[in-house]
């Protein structure tokens, strides 16, 4: 039996990783040969992209609220599933079977101690090759066909053209961000001519832009916005936000992708100084006369780049009246343009939509054909829950690739990936 993955990123080499193990195992599918194929010289890119930022591999938080984090075509449900077959606690174990301890941060993220992508990952290959996965690098996926209920790739690599036929594939792809690292969504073609129905790609976890005014950049740009509090609709979020020249970036607008999409005219709402009332604030102007908005930088122990946005934006009508200035620095409104280019997000929204699906992340109308990772419609917020997704769909298509295989044996048990 030939599994073939395509995509070298995290729930590529996930799926690898247990389907190495399940091929190893003496008495199981011993004859299965793991092929992992990579259009780029070498494989986790946009994982090592990852670990720029310290490498948040999971977070800490319960079941229940971490699969809620999750949005897309999935139904209701669904990620609860996924996640209690690969864990955020699962994560952690086979962090530590690679000989990386992790650590869990104030935020509860879940870190490598060093803070360093590279030495997981070069355990992690080390591993898959020590298991026997095959790895192709430098070929580029040009077409997908069915051949005698087998499944036939077409790759474009140093050498040419080469075409190889399989038994099962995973695709893991990935979605439209960072193109560079190899997500660069040109598979989309591939599926749509075997009728596979795909949400369109959207920038996800990405600064949004707004019409500053020049003043704001010229005395603010570059500057952040700390210890804030962010508002789209009913969700709110605490953080940290960036003034930069087109607009916002940071965590707390990040998390709020999917709210401001589904608006008509996408506006943030700014709280400056979240752990303080209107009316203290109102009460620590009260021994000052004149210019409030002046006083207020002192009296409220705000930030440049929040006492520019005050000075500013504030309404005339508010500017010598104590309480409408602290009513406005409690909601200080940013209308927004549109999200940066998907090129530039950290990840997407968009993908194959869950109804062309079966449990097992197999395409329904091409049997032995999986996906995982990001080239499914699902999206997430910064904070550990990308990676996680992409581990536990990544454990799924593997397990769903090799039931299919197994024709008819008994599932592969949750257990069965001891790492």
């Amino acid at each position: 039996m030939n599994l073939a993955i395509v995509g070298g990123g995290p729930a590529g080499l996930m799926a690898a990783e247990l389907a190495s193990i399940v091929s190893d195992k003496k008495g199981s599918r011993g004859d299965l040969k793991v092929t992992l194929f990579e259009g780029k010289p070498s494989v986790g890119r946009k994982f090592l992209v990852a670990g720029h930022g310290g490498l948040n591999l999971t977070h800490s938080e319960d079941l229940d609220r971490f699969s809620k984090q999750y949005k897309g075509s999935f139904e209701s449900g669904h990620w609860t599933s996924l996640l209690k077959e690969f864990s955020n606690q699962d994560t952690r174990d086979w962090a530590a079977g690679l000989g990386i301890e992790t650590f869990i941060g104030t935020s509860g993220r879940v870190f490598p101690k060093e803070f360093k992508a590279a030495p997981l990952l070069r355990s992690w290959i080390q591993r898959l090759r020590t298991n026997g996965v095959k790895f192709e690098v430098r070929h580029y996926l040009k077409n997908i066909n069915s051949q005698d209920g087998r499944i036939q790739l077409e790759f474009s690599n140093t050498e040419g053209v080469s075409t190889s036929i399989f038994d099962a594939v995973i695709l893991a792809l990935g979605g439209a961000s960072w193109p560079k690292t190899g997500s660069d969504a040109q598979w989309i073609p591939l599926l749509q001519d075997l009728g596979t129905s795909i949400a369109p790609f959207q920038a996800a976890n990405c600064g949004w832009e707004t019409n500053w005014h020049p003043d704001i950049i010229r005395l603010s740009g570059g500057q952040p916005l700390k210890n804030i509090a962010a508002s789209v609709g009913n969700k709110t979020i605490q953080g940290e936000l960036m003034i930069t020249a087109y607009g916002l970036e940071g965590g707390a607008i990040y998390q709020m992708g999917h709210a401001l999409r589904s608006m008509s005219q996408p506006l943030i709402s700014i709280d400056l100084k979240p752990s303080f009332s209107v009316q203290e604030l109102e009460q620590k102007l009260s021994s000052y006369s004149g210019n409030f908005v002046g006083a207020a930088k002192k009296a409220w122990r705000l930030g440049n780049a929040a006492h520019v946005l005050i000075d500013i934006l504030a309404p005339e009508e508010s500017r010598n009246n104590p309480l409408a200035l602290a009513r406005f620095a409690k909601a200080v409104p940013i209308p927004l343009t549109g999200p940066r280019p998907i090129g530039e997000a950290i990840s997407s929204a968009g993908g194959v939509r869950h109804s062309e699906l079966n449990d097992d992340l197999m395409i329904r109308n091409h049997p032995g054909l999986f996906v995982a990772g990001e080239m499914i419609d699902w999206e997430a917020p910064t904070g550990g829950y990308l990676l996680q997704g992409c581990f536990a769909t990544g454990t799924r298509a593997a397990r769903g690739a090799i039931r299919y295989l197994s024709s008819g044996t008994q599932p592969v048990s949750a257990g069965s990936l001891s790492v």
